[in-house]
């Protein structure tokens, strides 16, 4: 069996990426790795990628110089998380207040991570969590 390391790349389809670039950059810190008009590839930490493609835009594969991409595409507002360090949480907090961006919960989980949950500008729940949320994290 092939050992799985980690998730190395999550992918969001926005409407307008350029909004959620500025989101996630801005919001979250997440630096620039590629931009053009398909797609926005951004250092989500540890090693992982944000991507946020244009709805549609991959729905019919692409090709590029090193071969061809499998059509990929998606609907709907879906949830993904950031990893945390506890001591973040509250500066997190300050920051989205700051901004005008609106909590939608706080979770206190039972192994003794936390959770805060908002929206990104497509409507996306983004989840910033210190550990102990699972075991293996």
């Amino acid at each position: 069996m092939p050992i799985v390391r980690r998730l190395l790349e999550s992918s969001l389809y926005c409407e307008n990426p350029r909004e959620s670039h500025a989101f996630y950059r801005d919001v979250l810190g997440l630096a620039t790795l590629f931009a053009d008009d398909r797609l926005v590839a951004l250092d989500a930490g540890g090693g992982t990628v944000l991507l946020l493609f244009r709805r549609g835009a991959s729905a019919s594969g692409v090709t590029i110089p090193g071969g061809w991409i499998p059509p990929h595409d998606g609907g709907g507002r879906v949830h993904l998380a950031f990893a945390i360090d506890p001591d973040q949480l509250a500066a997190l907090e300050r920051r989205l207040q700051h901004l005008g961006i609106a909590v939608d919960s706080r979770v206190t989980w039972a192994r003794g991570g936390r959770s805060i949950y908002f929206r990104d500008p497509e409507g996306h729940s983004v989840e910033c969590a210190s550990p102990g949320v699972w075991e293996v994290y």
